[in-house]
């Protein structure tokens, strides 16, 4: 029997999450969205690509969370997006009451599935839907850090030319402008990036990594970026429904590592069967762990507006 994940937010990054994880042949996927005939028209032209693509997945758009039911993964990308001139933070209120709706509608069709928040401001959203649904840590994961670091590989590549292949990059803290881009532990083929870029450029590489989302808005002026996020969010759904046991950057609920509790913030995770498997622990330098605390002081700010602590 093929898993089953459902995406609740049919608009650009919900669509091109599930062409992504169709096109991997991953699971069977039900597309939901508030707006009717929207997710449905969605629905039917993806599953019309499949004969053509050769995979056997079923897609189904609804308006009704009942067709969600038994979902190994939700993936909740609903809310507002972001527009031109509009801060992560004038999203708050409005997505916080769509996600605190969405989530007690997902756990109650599907009680013991993952859920991975794409919804923005990021780590408030992890935080609302964690409070919401009553999960434990493990089973509500937040998605930003696979984004910002694949941001960051790509500058770097294109600033080396190299294959991006042989680039990691690693990336801490909320997801927006306070996040932590850590280039001592990003490598090109295992050499670190800080013997291979000047260290003004590198500041530079960093500095477009953390405003990577702003300047795509800006280029696109009606709308945001959408095929790497949904790139970002199904590398997640395919390491727990894999089992991988993947190392990826996201947001998580700390309980006292990297010395913040109570909190979402982007930290490396191990991602398998069982949703958040473990927290790694890295050594920071002190400049380095003033950032991530700043970081978790600005996601700590919204998560009080909204009543989430």
């Amino acid at each position: 029997m093929r898993k089953k994940v459902t995406i609740v937010g049919s608009g650009n990054v919900g669509a091109t999450a599930a062409h992504w994880i169709a096109a991997k042949e991953l699971a069977d996927v039900v597309l939901l969205d508030v707006v009717e005939g929207v997710p449905q028209g969605k629905a039917l032209d993806l599953l019309q690509a499949m004969p053509i693509e050769k995979r056997d997945c079923s897609i189904l758009g609804t308006n009704d969370y009942a067709d969600t039911a038994n979902s190994d993964i939700v993936v909740i990308t609903a809310g507002i997006a972001r527009k031109p001139g509009m801060s992560r933070d004038d999203l708050l209120n409005t997505n916080s009451g769509i996600m605190s709706s969405v989530v007690k509608q997902v756990v109650a069709a599907s009680p013991d599935t993952i859920i991975i928040v794409v919804s923005n401001p990021l780590d408030a959203m992890a935080q609302a839907a964690f409070k919401h649904s009553g999960f434990p840590r493990e089973r509500v994961i937040g998605m930003a850090g696979v984004l910002d670091s694949a941001r960051f590989r790509t500058f770097i590549a294109t600033e080396l030319n190299v294959s991006v292949e042989n680039v990691t990059a690693f990336v801490l803290g909320g997801h927006g402008d306070t996040m932590v881009p850590l280039s001592r532990y990003s490598t090109v083929a295992g050499i670190p990036i800080t013997e291979l870029i000047a260290p003004d450029r590198l500041k530079e590489l960093e500095s477009r990594t953390a405003n990577g989302g702003a300047e795509i808005v800006k280029h696109l002026k009606t709308g945001s970026a959408y095929y790497a996020p949904s790139a970002a969010a199904v590398e997640m759904v395919e390491a727990i429904l894999k089992d991988k046991k993947k190392i990826l950057p996201c947001a998580a609920y700390l309980q006292g590592e990297y010395g913040i509790s109570g909190l979402y913030v982007g930290v490396p995770c191990k991602l398998g069967a069982k949703g958040l498997e473990q927290i790694i622990e890295i050594k920071l330098t002190a400049e380095e762990q003033a950032a991530l605390q700043k970081s978790a002081d600005s996601v700590k700010e919204l998560c009080t507006v909204i009543d989430v602590l």
